[in-house]
């Protein structure tokens, strides 16, 4: 045995196998990635790991997770294996997943802590045109719904790590370049890129969960990276509000600069990789011989060699076949899409309720979010034990098969909530109620929007292959509507009363959100057969 070989300290030794008896790696009729031979140190042959990865790139939740489950034949010394990360301590998951919250706690807190300081922004760039004021809060979303279609599939291609990591560091410098912008136009345009690089965390937070955590754990880990997404653009208004009134709206990008950077301090050094196929790969990487060393690399396989611009096209568009091309992933992501158009709507009108119908000053008015927030929190911890719950008994009924269908139910209680929250949101505002009352409305709306969303993601990660591309899909239908609504929110309410305009909404929340997850209940195992997208 070669001198470097025994100095890896790090790498686990197996037994040495006969070469012609090849230990199947991944019990998969689908995947590419069947075997792997082992040297006589018990490493990884980097001549086969190396191109099966870079041709597949299997997503690591499709290897099985309970080595007790699995038949003595072919088990993986992968499902043991210290460095596969579903094998890491609770604790290193734990704090994993808590930087992934983080970091897309930050990013969508860009998103609407300006919102209180609309009107000053109105008057410092003498913007007279409506739709263009609530452009300057929405186009962050327009670019958060294109990012993900390019950086979940590289993050599927190169991992997940430094993604995050490289989208993070930019967003400090984007948040400066709106704090000094001149115009409005350079103000539109460091918006436009705050939301490209502040999507790297969405595109990828999601996969990072479906690497660490198998079925059975993963609803309150999933519940703790989707409280990033709702319950920052809350705090937004409640921090930027007082920022506004005190020192001036601009100061809230220093903040946000500031939370970013520490953000990047703190995940940088403690981040480590999650995606399966890579960590594999670069444990391959190590295992290899001295003797294949010497080997030029046209001897051997190298994968960079297939990542030509066929492959990277494949993977890029992933995430457009599976939105328009699956059913199931579009329905649930156009209902998914229509409740964040909704709850992007009141960063836009319920400034304007509360100032002008209750007198409240920019301060007060942004702890009118609260009520979003408090709904967003009793979901999250009450859906993640309630998903757990009935996931596991609908699993014991099944013979102790899981489907992803059985993550549906909780969205059926969710789309009761949300028009009932919006009715009571608008006809309470409509009639001049006590303020709690529209606050409490839209509590209702946060929790079943929250109680909605954490079904629909898990349902996404377990029923696709590729979870990353399968997200970012959704991650682009609601950013888009998220765009679009604040700019026509105005003018709806105007015309028909915060009575109506509610009704509306609330009708067609009744419309998407259940009808349709009942169907894919009963009808999704079927659906899921008969399609060769979720492989």
């Amino acid at each position: 045995m070669s001198s470097r070989s025994s100095s890896l300290t790090h790498v686990p030794t197996y037994p040495a196998r006969p070469p012609s008896k090849p230990h199947p790696m991944v019990s998969s009729s689908r995947s590419s990635l069947t075997r792997v031979d082992h040297d006589e140190a018990g490493c990884t042959s980097k001549d086969h790991i190396l191109p099966k990865i870079a041709d597949s790139m299997v997503p690591f939740k499709t290897v099985p997770t309970d080595p007790a489950k699995v038949q003595p034949s072919v088990a993986s010394e992968w499902l043991v294996d210290p460095e596969n990360p579903r094998n890491w301590s609770n604790f290193r998951k734990g704090y994993i997943t808590a930087i992934v919250s983080l970091y897309t706690f930050v990013s969508p807190l860009s998103s609407s802590i300006m919102a209180p300081g609309l009107a000053e922004i109105q008057q410092q760039y003498n913007i007279m045109n409506q739709a263009i004021l609530a452009m300057t809060l929405s186009i962050f979303l327009l670019s958060f719904g294109i990012g993900p279609l390019f950086l979940a599939p590289l993050s599927e291609m190169y991992g997940r790590k430094w993604i995050l990591h490289i989208g993070n560091l930019l967003s400090i410098f984007f948040n400066l370049g709106c704090a000094l912008a001149p115009s409005t136009a350079t103000l539109l345009l460091f918006r436009f890129l705050m939301g490209l690089s502040g999507s790297a965390p969405v595109a990828c937070g999601g996969a990072v969960i479906s690497d660490l955590f198998n079925e059975e754990e993963r609803a309150s880990a999933m519940a703790l990276y989707t409280l990033g997404p709702l319950i920052g653009p809350v705090l937004g208004p409640i921090c930027g509000g007082f920022i506004a009134q005190t020192i001036g709206v601009h100061y809230v990008y220093f903040v946000l600069a500031g939370l970013t950077a520490c953000a990047s301090l703190v995940g940088i050094p403690l981040l480590r990789e999650t995606y399966g196929p890579l960590v594999q790969l670069r444990q391959a990487s190590r295992c290899v011989d001295s003797e294949k060393k010497l080997q030029p690399v046209e001897d051997r396989h190298d994968p960079t060699k297939k990542r030509n611009l066929g492959y990277v096209w494949v993977n890029l568009s992933r995430p457009w076949v599976l939105l328009f091309r699956s059913f199931i992933c579009f329905t649930l992501s156009l209902y998914m899409a229509f409740l964040y158009g909704i709850y992007y709507l009141f960063f836009t009108t319920l400034n304007g309720l509360f100032t002008k119908t209750y007198g409240f000053s920019l301060g007060i008015t942004g702890l009118m979010y609260g009520g979003l927030g408090v709904g967003f929190l009793l979901a999250t911890f009450s859906g993640a034990e309630f998903s757990n719950i009935l996931y596991k008994h609908l699993v014991k009924k099944n013979g102790g098969v899981g489907e992803p269908e059985m993550r549906i139910p909780p969205l059926f209680l969710g789309s009761i909530f949300v028009p009932i929250g919006l009715f009571w949101y608008g006809w309470s505002a409509e009639a001049h109620l006590h303020w709690i009352m529209p606050v409490i409305g839209s509590g209702l709306f946060g929790f079943g929007m929250m109680l909605s969303f954490l079904p629909i993601q898990l349902y996404l990660v377990q029923a696709f292959k590729y979870a990353a591309s399968a997200l970012s899909g959704a991650i682009l239908f609601r950013s888009m509507l998220g765009f679009a609504f604040p700019l026509f929110g105005s003018q709806m309410f105007s015309a028909m009363g915060y009575g109506w305009g509610n009704t509306l909404l609330g009708g067609f929340a009744i419309c998407l959100g259940i009808p349709f997850p009942i169907y894919i209940y009963y009808r999704g195992a079927a659906l899921r057969a008969k399609s060769d997208l979720n492989h």
